[in-house]
């Protein structure tokens, strides 16, 4: 069976996983296949996946090839949508072909150049890899934290990743949110933004939760 259809849905499995989702019925709704349960067959004799009482669940060696396809998936959103700033469509279509194709080096190298993101474009985590555990980097990455920049930098933000969920919510007032322009005026007693003609103040804590790139 082909490589991607195979790929495809353990994608789908894990994804569906992450809300709480593993009813069989759902799977074969939600998958793009013409024909799912050739695919769900092929990996149950394989012994990558177990189907009982009409749930599905990954297997270990699954697992592991699953969560690889996830982080291909979404650093390639991450690079594509906040780096290149491709429109919406054009960034789905070109990181499902990248997440099949992406090597381990290349992968990594994605992920050491954009700072190690947490989060793709749309807030889902991107699973960890060796190099997020490693303390120093390849490559100087273009992503930064706020707290990292020197004051005077105009930046553009690429993500946040708060600790708090209220704390998007809060910066979302003040208009702080990916693709907003800001310059740092200073770093203490607090860091202190502009943002169009609002200025807002911000806890270190939160400054670290910013994530930028410089314009």
């Amino acid at each position: 069976m082909e490589k991607e259809r195979i790929e495809e849905m353990l994608e789908l499995l894990w994804t569906l996983r992450e809300s709480g989702r593993d009813a069989l019925d759902l799977v074969i709704r939600k998958s793009s296949d013409e024909n799912p349960n050739e695919v769900l067959e092929a990996l149950e004799k394989d012994g990558l996946i177990s189907i009982e009482k009409g749930k599905v669940s990954l297997a270990p060696g699954a697992e592991r090839r699953a969560r690889e396809i996830v982080r291909r998936y979404r650093l390639a959103e991450t690079l594509l949508a906040q780096v290149l700033e491709l429109e919406d469509r054009e960034v789905m279509d070109t990181a499902c072909k990248f997440e099949h194709v992406l090597s381990p080096k290349v992968t990594e190298s994605i992920c050491t150049f954009l700072g190690h993101p947490p989060v793709c474009p749309h807030g889902k985590p991107i699973p960890r890899g060796p190099c997020c555990l490693r303390a120093e980097t390849q490559m100087k990455p273009l992503v930064s934290r706020l707290t990292d920049m020197d004051v005077g930098a105009e930046v553009s933000i690429v993500f946040i990743a708060p600790v708090q969920h209220q704390t998007l919510d809060r910066l979302g007032g003040f208009g702080v949110v990916p693709g907003s322009i800001l310059r740092l005026h200073q770093k203490k007693p607090s860091f202190v933004v502009q943002i169009g003609e609002t200025t807002v103040a911000l806890d270190e804590e939160i400054a670290r939760e910013i994530y930028v790139k410089n314009v």
